[in-house]
């Protein structure tokens, strides 16, 4: 079928981006799905910074790649082999599919999969290939399995979550990377309890989700930092104990927690910001790293303090989560109000505009931008 979607054809390309327009809106042609595989009408996109660390050269891809990972939409068709969904359902599309049978897929870790990881790395479909092609017939490459910012996709059946119909596409879709990250970090990677003390380091989509799931766990303090007053304002609104700019986080901390946190997010994927991250933990304490920076991107850490402070280091991606359980235990903590997911979206935008909102995002202005493809 013939679709619309936003094709990144050069990488790196720097802002202003409604000048520069790295991505160009293009007519592609998408194949019917396969065997294990789902046709959905994407209903609603969010725009994460991981988006454009593809379009500035941080997160090196194969290029010609529709764009967009984190979208909610509707099922058109299911391929052969599908039986648990079927046309009509409302999804939630998931950044990392999985094989379901490795050792990680089966020990409850779907984020660690091997033939997903080489399946996102070559921007091909978990089952291999592309389904969509330019004009000319040539192969473009599906972003994280997904391709969101398109009105159709075609994705693996391990790559969506069946979600109820109350749930507005423009929160769904949050659900989908900004929620499943943050969350999961704090709640999978870190397992926050009650009166753990908690630091979160940027306050984009996934750093506000992180500061939502530490007050849901009941995590206390919760310190937010980051330069933009507005959304400082916004952790605040969302249960944050203290926040405040970078250059006062380590006073910020010593106030809060005079000995440090249990546990410091670095939601930015700077090595420096994780070096401050780690900083501010305590004796027993760790640094979660959640931000993704470019791969030859390195950090500088007092190993002797490591071992003497019993201090730590962990790596948390998709946030550890399973995102079949995941995003429906979210969802209903939502619809109980106690996750105003809400909340994070700043703004909503045609396909059309999506370089003007990539220039929104570089500046810090937006939390996340829902694009609406239809």
């Amino acid at each position: 079928m013939r679709i619309r979607a936003a094709v990144l054809r050069q990488s790196p390309i720097s802002g202003p981006y409604a000048t520069t327009t790295p991505l160009s809106i293009e007519d592609l042609w998408l194949d019917d799905p396969g065997p294990g595989e789902v046709l959905v009408r994407v209903d609603a996109a969010g725009l994460c910074h991981s988006d454009l660390s593809v379009v500035d050269g941080n997160r090196p891809r194969p290029l010609p790649m529709a764009l967009g990972h984190e979208a909610a939409g509707t099922v058109l068709e299911v391929g052969v082999g599908v039986y648990d969904v079927r046309p009509g359902d409302r999804v939630v599309l998931v950044y990392v599919p999985s094989c379901g049978v490795c050792r990680y897929c089966g020990s409850g870790r779907p984020a660690l999969c091997p033939a997903a990881a080489t399946a996102n790395g070559c921007g091909a479909l978990i089952r291999g290939g592309s389904r969509l092609r330019d004009a000319t017939g040539a192969d473009v490459r599906h972003h994280l399995g997904v391709s969101g910012f398109a009105t159709h996709s075609v994705v693996d059946r391990n790559s969506l979550v069946v979600i109820g119909a109350d749930v507005p596409a423009d929160v769904a879709a949050l659900f989908g990377c900004a929620m499943l990250t943050g969350f999961g970090a704090v709640v999978h990677t870190a397992a926050v309890r009650p009166g753990d003390s908690v630091a979160v380091f940027g306050l984009g989509g996934v750093g506000q989700a992180a500061v939502m799931a530490a007050v849901a766990a009941g995590a206390y303090p919760v310190v937010a930092v980051d330069p933009v007053g507005d959304k400082q304002k916004l952790a605040l609104d969302l249960g944050a104990s203290h926040v405040g700019p970078p250059d006062v986080a380590a006073s910020l901390v010593k106030e809060a927690s005079p000995g440090g946190v249990d546990w410091a997010f670095e939601v930015v994927g700077s090595a420096a910001v994780l070096e401050s991250a780690y900083a501010v933990t305590g004796r027993g304490g760790t640094a979660v790293a959640v931000g993704l920076p470019h791969p030859d991107t390195r950090v500088s850490l007092p190993v002797l303090d490591i071992v003497a402070g019993n201090r730590g280091i962990l790596g948390s991606y998709m946030g550890s989560a399973q995102p079949q359980l995941d995003i429906p235990a979210m969802i209903a903590l939502w619809r109980a109000g106690r996750l105003p997911v809400d909340r994070l979206k700043s703004t909503e935008l045609p396909l059309s505009d999506i370089n003007s909102a990539l220039d929104a995002l570089a500046g810090g202005a937006a939390v996340r931008q829902i694009v609406v493809p239809t």
